[in-house]
């Protein structure tokens, strides 16, 4: 199920299929920001990454006295998700714990999803509610993929990823089993923007630690069109396409981190974005602004 919101800004389809934002539409000059889901490609568009991020050790965890098999990033982004609420401008989706969540995560849940347009930016508010009698430990991402170029007038090489402050990026390492190594890299140091390129994701994504930025964005060089994402709250910042010249790009704010390599399985003792008693709730948000 496809739903619309829009103002006079910003024209925005929603798929029930992972509530992913499936397109956004600025109105004064019909451009597409949304990556397409070219399953050749990437076959999704934003999707959320829920219950963690990333891979886990063995594809495996242990929680309630069994072990699961989980796959990368989690179920909530191949899963539909329920309606709740619709306004001009405002949607709401559910993903609630059910028997096709249980074989994989033992928990009872809510992931409420509320999409909120104002002026040129989209929020996006992910709200887990702990409906278990246990604890309910969990992490939580947002993987939204932008396109680039933003018009047919452009390539790929016209647009750099712009900090809103200086930066000297220190990444994780998580080569080459996707879980997270020892050791970490930096990028260019003194610097507020990385060109796009096709060298930029030649050894796939880059995972960015404690950056001081309140904002990343895509610029299109010379003419001030951007998306710009606030990742002031989050602790975790990637980005990452395809090797090759970029078809699109994602700005991903984390909450949480795959598992160490030669970790535990152990649910418990991996770190999680957040803990919940029972009957507890926690909220984070995305928000992205289409500038021109």
């Amino acid at each position: 199920m496809e739903y619309i919101i829009e103002n006079e800004y910003l024209k925005i389809t929603i798929t029930s299929w992972g509530a992913q934002v499936k397109s956004v539409i600025r109105k004064c000059d019909s451009v597409e920001h949304i990556w397409n889901g070219d399953a050749s490609v990437w076959k999704f568009h934003t999707p959320i990454l829920f219950p963690h991020c990333g891979k886990l050790v063995d594809g495996k965890l242990e929680a309630k006295g069994k072990v699961y098999e989980s796959s990368m990033h989690g179920f909530a982004r191949d899963m539909e998700h329920d309606f709740v609420d619709q306004t001009e401008d405002t949607l709401v989706l559910e993903l609630c714990s059910c028997p096709e969540t249980l074989v994989r995560f033992p928990y009872e849940f809510r992931l409420v999803s509320t999409f909120t347009l104002e002026n040129d930016t989209l929020h996006h508010s992910l709200t887990v509610e702990n409906l278990d009698s246990d604890k309910l430990h969990f992490g939580i991402g947002y993987h939204p993929g932008y396109t680039v170029p933003f018009d047919d007038q452009h390539v790929a090489t016209d647009y750099e990823l712009r900090f809103s402050e200086t930066e000297s990026p220190i990444c994780l390492n998580c080569l080459p089993t996707g879980l997270v190594q020892k050791d970490h890299y930096s990028l260019p140091a003194n610097i507020n923007a990385l060109p796009i390129d096709e060298q930029l994701f030649a050894n796939d994504s880059h995972c960015m630690v404690n950056l001081k930025s309140a904002t990343l964005g895509i610029y299109e060089k010379g003419t001030g069109r951007a998306v710009v994402c606030n990742i002031a709250e989050f602790p975790y910042v990637l980005i990452w396409s395809k090797p090759g010249m970029p078809k699109f790009v994602c700005i991903e704010p984390w909450h949480s981190l795959p598992s160490a390599e030669g970790g535990s399985i152990k649910w418990e003792e991996k770190p999680a974005a957040a803990i919940l008693n029972p009957g507890e709730a926690w909220s984070c948000t995305l928000s992205t602004s289409f500038v021109r």
